[in-house]
């Protein structure tokens, strides 16, 4: 039996599909700027879409935190216990200084935010089966697994959202994790070893952290990518793979992970893609996904630059604007009649960039 848990209740019918929490955000005098990801970016993608008008405070989902119960359902009680001692929560994500707070700060200001954005995405699983879609504006842990973090991923949101659904939703028993991420998922590829119920599809840096061999082997569909690879041979290898594997195993979600680190100038990802790529690449598994009317789950993970927090809200505001993500489609589920009709006239529009 399940545990009690507060990440699956209803939240109000009102909202959008959308989760976020102002505690996603790490500041602490200043040591957050010691790692170069911008850890204020999830409140500031956010500002930019209620500057646009698109979301209201009142009609987001609100992220709750998960608990060490919820936790446990992927995690090792020992894993969790190592998180009690700075120095190793220095180590996963990469602030050195970190190791030498005392650690209830750092529960407190590093990983309760973290803690919060997982819980985030394990409510965004059950949104997306319930709403046809949902943006976690966090999360996307992909270097975590079940008994090791790093990479800036202390908890592994992935893998608990897609065991979350396994253990909790009817009709929820297949997930592919399609990871476009600049970085190699090796978290969620340790997790899923040897689980033929879950399909992973991941498009990397060949040359970067991890290198996770042993992980490569839980790849169903590995896109190993050269340094400074630009948009036109990114995307025409993003749609071939992408289809190709909704086609190779149609599953009951998807879990996208939207990584902007592939971003031309990003100081860790080594790729050189556009920010119109990248509103072109989610724009690509959107479609994909609402074709096929499976569920889709987009978590945010690695970007690295100050400008990556316009680049995901003016991607989410172009899903919006093609009709691919709005409220009506996920108060009425996937099947939406309009989104069905946008999707025949785009068959075309994907063909044609697959050929360019």
């Amino acid at each position: 039996m399940p545990h009690r848990t507060e990440l699956y209740e209803d939240p109000p019918s009102a909202c959008w599909p959308i989760v976020y929490s102002p505690d996603y955000n790490i500041t602490f005098m200043g040591l957050e700027k010691l790692h170069p990801f911008d850890a204020g970016k999830w409140g500031k993608v956010i500002n930019f879409l209620k500057e646009e008008k698109l979301i209201a405070d009142d009609l987001i989902v609100q992220a709750r935190e998960a608990t060490d119960e919820d936790l446990l359902v992927v995690h090792t009680r020992r894993y969790l216990n190592k998180l009690k001692w700075s120095f190793v929560v220095a180590t996963i994500t990469e602030i050195p200084p970190v190791a030498f707070l005392p650690n209830f700060v750092v529960q407190r200001k590093v990983l309760k935010p973290l803690r919060t954005q997982t819980g985030g995405t394990i409510m965004a699983g059950k949104l997306a089966v319930d709403r046809g879609w949902a943006i976690n504006v966090g999360g996307g842990f992909h270097h975590c697994s079940s008994d090791k973090g790093g990479g800036f991923c202390a908890y592994a949101d992935i893998t608990l959202a897609i065991k979350f659904l396994f253990e909790r939703v009817q009709g929820v028993s297949k997930a592919t994790i399609i990871d476009l991420d600049a970085h190699q998922g090796n978290g969620h590829e340790r997790d899923f070893m040897d689980d033929h119920r879950v399909y992973i599809m991941d498009a990397y840096n060949r040359y970067i952290y991890p290198g996770d061999g042993f992980a490569k082997r839980a790849i169903k569909r590995k896109v190993e990518l050269e340094w400074g690879t630009e948009d036109t041979e990114y995307l025409q290898k993003v749609h071939t793979h992408v289809e190709g594997a909704l086609n190779e195993l149609r599953p009951d979600i998807i879990v996208y992970n939207a990584g902007t680190d592939i971003l031309d100038g990003d100081p860790l990802g080594g790729l050189a893609i556009s920010p119109q790529g990248i509103v072109k690449r989610d724009e690509v598994v959107f479609k994909a996904a609402r074709r096929r009317r499976i569920p889709i789950l987009m978590v945010t993970s690695g970007g690295y630059q100050k400008r990556t927090a316009r680049i995901i809200a003016d991607s989410i505001l172009n899903l919006h604007n093609l009709g691919l993500i709005d409220k009506d489609l996920a108060t009425s589920g996937a099947g939406n009649p309009k989104v069905e009709q946008m999707i025949r006239d785009s068959v075309k529009d994907l063909t044609n960039l697959s050929l360019q």
